[in-house]
């Protein structure tokens, strides 16, 4: 332990300039407070790693004189007793403790503390302003990274946006500094500061797009009820109106198609197929395999959601699509499963099994019949017994 006398003749004072900081960290928004705070706990940890270290200490920062002090305190053991035969120590009173050699590292750990807190600043200031964009349509620049090959950098404004492999579309290729429409899928704290991701896949974008476009989707008058999509390839939409006199897929389409045309172009050569949106699972089914026009659907267990759709022959290929394209996202899309069956098959096995019903109905009169005239020819040969 130092004694008093020791503390005196050491003096030891280390210089730092505090007001400077504090300024420097109000043009940021940082407060004083939380600035001392930091810099006090930094510089403790620091003092706690010299090898005569108390391990009791804390920092005291003067702003006017423009230094720190390293007060610190021993443990005194105490002696055991019946009540406590295992006391905890005492502490000491507190001494000056600030090596003679702080100066420097001092000046170090300030500057660290200080990059520290403005990255945080800015980093909070960031988060704050795209935490409320999750979810929304934004537009970015494109921006090379050879460091990053596998992911899209997009700048947005000051800040870059990533867009994954995973969210991009297959076959879609942009140019460094090509604006493009993304959707915020997540806004996180990440270990490198606030991480943005953003998606060109994701079905929402098809509905900001559209949201974009159609003034009715913004009012109200109509709404999106469901999308599924294969990016790249066809997105599928069922729609309603909620206003009386108002044509859903009309609204949609546009213009001579203007509206579903402007969205088109921020999706290169994927296709848009808008469909009628119906509390009746079998309309709604119907419906949703557009292009193809369903002859009927038929509900076949509720419990399952599932359906039989029967389609003329010579639509088959296109109710079921391009590797089930069309078939696959029309049960997507509805929450239905769905079996394709040829309606020119179906009536053909009714008609048969019509047929064969008839002839067993008939083949049972003929059997009725016989049995009636058996019954008349017995009937006197018993009398005559």
């Amino acid at each position: 332990m130092q004694s008093e006398n020791d503390d005196s003749e050491r003096g030891v004072e280390m210089k730092l300039d505090i007001a400077a900081m504090h300024k420097l960290a109000a043009e940021q928004g940082i407060d004083a407070e939380r600035l001392d705070a930091a810099l006090s706990e930094a510089l403790r940890l620091a003092y706690l790693k010299n090898p005569h270290a108390a391990k009791h200490a804390r920092v005291e920062l003067d702003e006017r004189a423009g230094s720190f002090t390293v007060w610190a305190q021993d443990e005194i053991p105490q002696e055991p007793t019946a009540e406590d035969p295992h006391p905890r120590p005492a502490l000491g009173e507190e001494y000056d403790d600030t090596p003679e050699d702080f100066g420097r590292q001092a000046a170090y750990i300030a500057r660290q503390v200080i990059t520290a807190l403005f990255r945080k600043a800015a980093d909070d200031k960031i988060f704050g302003a795209f935490a409320g964009q999750k979810g929304k349509l934004i537009t970015g620049v494109v921006q090379q990274d050879s460091g990053d090959r596998g992911n899209l950098h997009i700048a947005v404004g000051d800040v870059e946006a990533i867009l994954p492999r995973r969210e991009q579309v297959p076959g879609e290729r942009f140019r460094h500094g090509q604006r493009i429409r993304v959707y915020v899928v997540s806004v996180n704290r990440g270990l490198k500061g606030p991480e943005i991701i953003v998606s060109r896949s994701h079905p929402e974008l098809i509905r900001r797009l559209f949201e974009r476009e159609v003034p009715e989707l913004a009012s109200g008058a109509v709404q999106i009820m469901s999308i599924a999509r294969e990016a790249g390839e066809r997105t599928k939409i069922a729609v309603r109106a909620n206003a009386q006199g108002v044509n859903p897929k009309g609204a949609l389409i546009g213009p001579a198609g203007q509206r579903v045309r402007a969205v088109m172009e921020n999706l290169g050569d994927e296709k848009i197929d808008i469909v009628d949106w119906s509390e009746d699972p079998a309309k709604f089914v119907g419906a949703a395999l557009s292009p193809a026009h369903a002859v009927k659907v038929t509900v076949v267990s509720e419990k399952n959601k599932t359906t039989l759709a029967l389609i003329h022959d010579d639509q088959m290929s296109l109710a079921i699509g391009k590797e089930g394209q069309n078939a696959r996202l029309a049960a997507k899309l509805t929450g239905w499963k769905i079996a394709i069956d040829s309606y020119e098959k179906s009536k053909a096995e009714q008609a048969k099994k019509a047929q064969e019903e008839a002839g067993n109905n008939g083949l049972a009169a003929s059997d009725g019949q016989a049995s009636s005239a058996s019954g008349k020819g017995e009937g006197p040969a018993g009398q005559a017994d």
